[in-house]
């Protein structure tokens, strides 16, 4: 009978969902951490194949007394998202021209997609909106129409905020499934939002899940993020975070 001996660094576990101290078997991994290994990634895969629970946030999105569109981007199933990133960047004409009755301009454009991990925003974005949205509207921004989108990556909210005449865009979206965070969501901020884009012109704060950044402290983020780009005109590298939270976990 092989003996599994502990890690040094077992207490640190305490602190973080990593693969770290997972022990040995003499010179392997015991079973126990291997099946679990297995098992996270069979909750990856599930996380990218999630579907976007459409009527689960369409009545979430509801209770914020705002406009909702529901939009598709040229990538028609998940194979071809997958398999054609170019066409989860961009949206299909009938989006295109839902948007043409919508853009009469406004400070901030709010998008929710599905991303790599529908799962993560059918679990985080209500509740970080709920925390969002007062704020926005406490500093008297005009919120454009919220966006619901299928199939969409992160450039195709710069493509919804152009064609709204938005200032900003704000893209809400699930994240790349990680071994241990298949439910992370990202929030990505564009100023000037416009097709071609890269990622140097935009902020990101990921991560966001209750086991992760919690939604309090990413509204917080997110917010003062908001206010520096309209306040300065600009997003992405020109942009720091400044802000100072006491504790990211509250």
């Amino acid at each position: 009978m092989k003996i599994v001996l502990s890690d040094p660094l077992t207490p640190l576990k305490e602190f973080t969902a990593a693969r770290i101290a997972i022990g040995r078997t003499g010179t392997s991994i015991p079973i126990k951490e291997t099946l679990q290994f297995k098992l996270a990634h069979a909750h990856a895969r599930d996380a990218v194949y999630s579907v976007l629970d459409a009527e689960g946030l369409t009545n979430g999105l509801k209770t914020f007394n705002l406009p909702l569109l529901h939009l598709h981007s040229k990538a028609l199933t998940r194979h071809k998202y997958l398999k054609r990133p170019d066409h989860g960047r961009q949206l299909d004409e009938a989006s295109e021209e839902q948007l043409k009755d919508h853009n009469s301009g406004y400070d901030i454009a709010i998008i929710i997609a599905d991303g790599l991990s529908a799962e993560a925003v059918n679990e985080n974005a209500i509740d970080l909106l709920k925390i969002l949205l007062p704020k926005l509207q406490s500093a008297k921004l005009k919120i454009a129409p919220l966006c619901l989108v299928e199939q969409g990556r992160v450039a195709v909210g710069d493509d919804i905020g152009y064609g709204l005449n938005a200032q900003l865009s704000l893209i809400l979206i699930g994240e790349r499934p990680g071994l241990s965070s298949a439910d992370s969501m990202g929030a990505y901020l564009t100023y000037n939002p416009k097709p071609g884009l890269t990622d140097e012109s935009r902020n990101c704060i990921s991560n966001i899940r209750p086991q992760g950044l919690k939604a309090k402290p990413a509204a917080d983020k997110i917010f003062y993020l908001i206010i520096e780009a309209l306040k300065r005109k600009l997003s992405g590298v020109g942009l720091k975070d400044d802000l100072i939270i006491g504790s990211l976990g509250h």
